[in-house]
């Protein structure tokens, strides 16, 4: 990858307050808006004795992942492709790959951060326990991050231009927001409803979350449904994405 390229997709992000907003404060911010209502706070039974802002710590973390594969990352590279960017960089020295890479980088890297903050806002303004699987909860995170990714390339890879690819993604946006538990957190779906989103890939990547939090090694069903979904999409994004 070209670092003069990955620095100048740096920038780029950091100047676009909307992308900074969403994906890295928005996630956070939530979880504080939640966590300051007292019957967040009071435990529930439903939730196995957790309270709620413990349970939605991890719809945060993955919050921040959604919003930019679903938002983001197709409106940049739909728009690279749309105005001829991509076409052009093919007859330099800096190849389109480049700056696809680059993009991919930029929004894992987001995606963790965001995950990061809405962890130490769930840890020092609730007194939300940290993960007690950390190696656990971490490869959970990092196949949910790919996931996200290869969701957000497919997206690109449809879209033709940006309005298409704005649609697609808030299509996309709700349902995975929906398995990931931001109306409902997944420990508290009914079983068959639960059982169903498990088999999406943020559905699958919210239980292996809440396993690694409680203790235990996510169930290896969750781990690998995501990493099927990973090969899955970024075959697809592979096979459709065009570079003009």
């Amino acid at each position: 990858m070209n670092n003069a390229v990955l620095r100048t997709e740096l920038r780029l992000f950091g100047r676009e307050p909307g992308a900074v907003f969403w994906i890295l404060l928005f996630p956070p911010l939530l979880l504080g808006v939640m966590g300051a209502v007292p019957a967040f706070r009071e435990e529930q039974d439903v939730l196995g004795g957790l309270r709620l802002v413990d349970a939605y710590v991890p719809v945060s973390v993955l919050l921040g992942m959604i919003v930019g594969s679903t938002q983001s990352m197709p409106a940049n590279l739909t728009g690279y492709r749309e105005h001829g960017i991509l076409r052009r960089l093919s007859t330099t020295p800096v190849r389109p790959s480049a700056l696809l890479s680059a993009q991919v980088l930029v929004h894992g890297l987001a995606a963790l951060l965001s995950a990061l903050l809405a962890l130490l806002v769930g840890r020092f303004a609730f007194d939300v326990a940290l993960p007690e699987q950390p190696f656990g909860y971490a490869l959970a995170l990092l196949l949910g991050v790919l996931a996200a990714l290869a969701l957000g390339a497919v997206i690109s890879a449809l879209a033709p231009n940006v309005k298409v690819a704005g649609a697609i993604g808030m299509g996309t946006l709700f349902p995975m927001m929906f398995c990931a538990g931001v109306w409902v957190p997944v420990g508290a779906m009914p079983d068959v409803l639960a059982d169903v989103v498990g088999f999406t890939p943020f559905g699958a990547v919210a239980q292996a979350l809440d396993q690694a939090a409680a203790g235990g090694w996510p169930d290896w069903t969750h781990l690998v449904v995501t990493a099927l979904w990973t090969v899955g999409l970024t075959a697809a994004a592979l096979r459709w994405f065009r570079w003009e």
